[in-house]
């Protein structure tokens, strides 16, 4: 089946296979971290209104996580978002997502709490492991603070952030904790990127392979990529995980391992709805606000998390 990129991000995907960005070792991390932020296709002219943006400090066995709170204008019951972050756990942070988290909390109706983990390479494998699971235990304890004492928290991210929420899934699964539910938008699933897709699709669609296993060597700094909470495909004790929503985008080099992911979930049992975004690359969620398209997927995703929240 052939897929072919939306006409609104053909062009930059043109130039970017024909002029390929600056591998990432020629340039420094703020440098690259700067340039992530600024891309003129991730901004926003017109986020969506929230009722309250809150800053708050999580308990992390590091210290203290940074986080933001959204709280939309309209809410429709209970529940609570933790969202974490894509950037190929050395760029992105909370300002780089705000149109995402906005977008998101006001169509599904509920609070969102955005973590500020540790990237690489500074803070390497496994801090922003550490930080995920940490953040999402302390927004458990303090639910009645966020939402209410007793209301679902579901953990969402997207690309390196979208693996982290597997990881607390996974990690929390027969705990007190634990999610009622993961919502995955493209997730990295590990350094290996041997599929046709990533084959396909490896330059200029979102994000280059040399670049992500450039990234991933700043993560993991020598530790050992097949380890289950880097490459998630290798995980076997998963079967307690929460439900989960998969985000895959149809030129994505990652879209046949995400599709693999899903598959593994419903190996062990999993209950998963696969979503695919036509004519989407990698990191579009961010593209809401120059991609009307897009607030379009992002909407239809916030419904099925609706039904996720509040099952009938």
């Amino acid at each position: 089946m052939e897929r072919r990129v939306h006409p609104a991000l053909a062009r930059v995907v043109e130039a970017r296979r024909g002029e390929p960005r600056a591998h990432p070792s020629t340039q420094g991390i703020e440098q690259r971290r700067a340039e992530f932020l600024s891309d003129p296709l991730a901004q926003w002219a017109e986020p969506d209104p929230m009722a309250e943006i809150r800053a708050v400090e999580l308990a992390g066995r590091a210290g203290t996580i940074a986080a933001r709170l959204y709280v939309p204008t309209t809410l429709q019951g209970g529940g609570l978002i933790v969202y974490f972050h894509g950037g190929s756990y050395v760029m992105g942070d909370l300002e780089s997502h705000d149109g995402v988290c906005r977008r998101i909390a006001q169509h599904v109706g509920v609070r969102l709490l955005a973590v500020d983990y540790r990237r690489a390479p500074e803070h390497p494998f496994p801090a922003a492991v550490q930080d995920a699971i940490d953040a999402t235990r302390d927004a458990h304890r303090r639910r009645a603070e966020f939402c209410g004492p007793d209301d679902p928290i579901v953990v969402m991210g997207d690309s390196a952030g979208a693996t982290l929420a597997t990881d607390v899934a996974a990690r929390l699964a027969n705990e007190p904790e634990a999610p009622a539910g993961q919502v995955l938008f493209y997730p990295t699933l590990g350094p290996q990127l041997m599929t046709a897709s990533a084959q396909e699709f490896r330059q200029g669609f979102g994000i280059d392979l040399d670049h992500l296993r450039y990234d991933y060597g700043q993560y993991l700094q020598g530790h050992d990529p097949m380890d289950p909470w880097v490459s998630p495909l290798f995980a076997r004790e998963i079967g307690a995980a929460a439900q989960a929503i998969v985000v895959i985008a149809a030129c994505d080099p990652l879209r046949d391992e995400d599709v693999a992911y899903a598959g593994l979930l419903e190996h062990y049992g999993v209950r998963v709805e696969l979503l695919e975004a036509e004519g989407m690359i990698h990191g579009f969620i961010r593209f809401g606000g120059t991609v009307p398209e897009v607030l379009a997927i992002l909407d239809e995703v916030s419904g099925h998390l609706h039904r996720l929240l509040r099952p009938s």
